[in-house]
C-alpha cells in the first residue's frame, strides 16, 4: 500500500528555512528542538509566515533560548498577542544540551537555525552548531558545486550519445 503524502497534510510541513546558514556556516552539528510557545504564535504560524534569517541561539545558566527570530503578530489576536521578535526557549534531552555546549567551547562555533516547520501537529525547529565561512570558502563551496554539476551534466551527455 502506498504511503500517504504529506505534502498538504497540515500537520508535517515546512514554514520557514533558512538557506542564507547554509551558504554563511560549516554545519558541523544538528538537532530537532521543540519550542515554547503562545497560542498567537502558532495561530501566525499555521498561516505560514515566519522568518529565520536573523536567528540564532544562546544558553542562559542551563537552558538553550532562540533569539531574533520572526513571528508576526496574529492578526485577529487581542490583548493576549505576543512580541514578534521575542526569546522562545528550546526543549532538548539534556544530553543534547551537555553536547552543544561541549561544541561551543570552541572559537568561532555558533547556534544557528535551520528550518522550522510542523511535525505531527507540534512545532519543531532544526538547529545546528555551525562554523562561519570566510569569503574564500564561499567562493571554493560554490566552484565545487558548479563542478559537481558540470561532470553530472557531461556524464549524462555521455550515456545519452552511447546508448
Amino acid at each position: 500500500m502506498a504511503k500517504k503524502s504529506t505534502a498538504k497534510d497540515p500537520a508535517n510541513h515546512v514554514i520557514a528555512s533558512n538557506r542564507k546558514a547554509r551558504h554563511d556556516f560549516t554545519l558541523l552539528d544538528t538537532f530537532e528542538a521543540g519550542m515554547v510557545l503562545t497560542g498567537t504564535e502558532v495561530k501566525s504560524l499555521r498561516e505560514g509566515k515566519a522568518s529565520l534569517v536573523d536567528g540564532f541561539a544562546q544558553f542562559y545558566g542551563d537552558e538553550l533560548f532562540i533569539e531574533q527570530i520572526y513571528i508576526p503578530e496574529y492578526l485577529n489576536g487581542s490583548w493576549t498577542n505576543h512580541t514578534a521578535r521575542r526569546r522562545r526557549k528550546l526543549l532538548l534531552h539534556r544530553q543534547e544540551l551537555t553536547k552543544i555546549q561541549r561544541e561551543l567551547q570552541d572559537s568561532g562555533n555558533t547556534i544557528v537555525p535551520l528550518q522550522l516547520y510542523f511535525k505531527s501537529g507540534r512545532v519543531k525547529i532544526e538547529i545546528s552548531v555551525a562554523r562561519g565561512k570566510r569569503e574564500f570558502d564561499k567562493r571554493h563551496t560554490l566552484r565545487e558545486k558548479q563542478d559537481n554539476r558540470e561532470a553530472l551534466r557531461a556524464m549524462r551527455e555521455r550515456n545519452r550519445r552511447s546508448a
